[in-house]
């Protein structure tokens, strides 16, 4: 079996990919005029921008071919983001890394590819735009240098995307901070216009001694409202410093949605049983989106890959009400082979190892490493329990502000 290629900075590459937190099934519109354009340059038949993680090519927007994701075992794109500028096949049926692929000893029977690395300004390719064709033309240094371009446009637009989630971030927070105020500092107003109330109706009636006591108490009520705007200007002086992408929200009904939308098509090319169920008593109370599908997903599709034919991949998701913040809880389980000990503890250490799965995938070591690095930045907690032969159950949990 042919060595399937790893970048030599992958954890960086797929830790930026994640930063990105995407919904890769709802991007077409945002760059189908571009990859429509690829192809014209080119002059192929078909164009696809995809980007790549630890287990999976997703197509975020094709042209001539009607095709979402495939296992990054499968595609050619795994070759592209280990290049620094191309990576052309001129025939892929005469190349041993290819010639036994679906779609090219099968239906489209592609022959030609070339791609071009989506380069971010840190230098980490987390995809590509790369272009295909049933017949070899390889193309012109004037072709190669506009898909180029193109490529720089499509990253343009990708850190655009970003910086868009950041500012409805920074929007969603200002609104939640002014609902705060309103609340937090209702209470002690309250107490000073109630105060003022008593010393009003009693008129005469005030001694000095009770008069200067009530003072006393107005000024530790007011005192607390300068206290608590101090607070709010700090946390919102820091929020304006460091600004953490991607807060929209999602309740669970909508995750379960996207999930099965994105992992169905896995399971169904393997014929594994996939469910995602949710708690119906908490299932439309939203919390923040943030990089919980590079979590579950890098979950679920790790499930997937040692889970053999006709097995079980099970979802479950609940939302615990707390006092002050709430805890997103969720279990990826599967039935496939396990895990030993030593291998639990390595990916709760941040470790990953490269193993193949049930159908022969091959492993890149580094998708259960970035779903213990993504948790531990969430603040949350990962608990794995396996056993050889007896399949793994993921739980996770994440605390979550509330969202007014």
């Amino acid at each position: 079996m042919t060595q399937q290629p790893i970048a030599r900075n992958e954890m960086q590459r797929i830790i930026e990919l994640s930063e990105f937190d995407l919904d890769y099934s709802s991007l077409q519109d945002q760059f189908k005029d571009l990859t429509a354009l690829a192809a014209k340059v080119a002059g192929t038949h078909i164009s696809l921008v995809n980007l790549i993680d630890s287990f999976t090519s997703w197509t975020i927007s094709n042209h001539g071919l009607p095709v979402e994701q495939l296992p990054r075992e499968e595609a050619v794109c795994q070759y592209t983001i280990t290049e620094d500028e191309k990576f052309e096949v001129t025939d892929l049926s005469a190349d041993e890394r290819f010639k036994d692929k679906s779609y090219v000893a099968g239906d489209p029977r592609l022959r030609y590819y070339f791609g071009v690395p989506l380069k971010t300004p840190s230098g980490n390719a987390i995809g590509t735009l790369c272009v295909f064709d049933t017949q070899s033309k390889p193309l012109t240094p004037e072709k190669i240098e506009m898909l180029k371009i193109i490529a720089g446009e499509i990253v343009n637009r990708l850190q655009a995307y970003k910086i868009i989630q950041q500012l409805k971030q920074n929007a969603t927070e200002a609104i939640e901070s002014k609902k705060r105020v309103a609340h937090d500092i209702r209470g002690p107003i309250g107490g000073i216009i109630g105060l003022a109330r008593v010393i009003s109706e009693q008129g005469d009636e005030n001694n000095m001694e009770e008069v200067l006591e009530f003072i006393n108490l107005i000024y530790k009520s007011g005192n607390s409202i300068l206290e608590l705007a101090d607070e709010i200007l700090s946390a919102d002086m820091k929020s304006a410093v460091s600004v953490k992408p991607g807060l929209n929200e999602l309740n669970q009904l909508v995750l379960k949605d996207r999930l099965e939308k994105l992992y169905l098509p896995q399971a169904l090319n393997k014929n594994i049983d996939f469910k995602v169920t949710t708690n119906s008593e908490t299932e439309v109370i939203p919390f923040s989106k943030n990089k919980l599908l590079q979590i579950i997903g890098n979950l679920i599709s790790n499930s997937m890959k040692f889970t053999p034919p006709n097995g079980k991949v099970t979802v479950d998701i609940s939302l615990h009400i707390g006092g002050i913040i709430n805890e997103l809880n969720f279990t990826v389980s599967d039935t496939g082979i396990g895990m030993t000990d030593d291998r639990v503890t390595s990916i709760l250490n941040g470790q990953g190892t490269s193993t193949n799965g049930t159908s022969g995938e091959q492993g890149y070591g580094f998708g259960l490493s970035l779903v213990k690095h993504l948790v531990d930045s969430l603040k949350g907690e990962m608990h794995i329990s396996s056993e050889p032969g007896k399949g793994t159950i993921f739980r996770i949990a994440i605390p979550q502000n509330k969202i007014i």
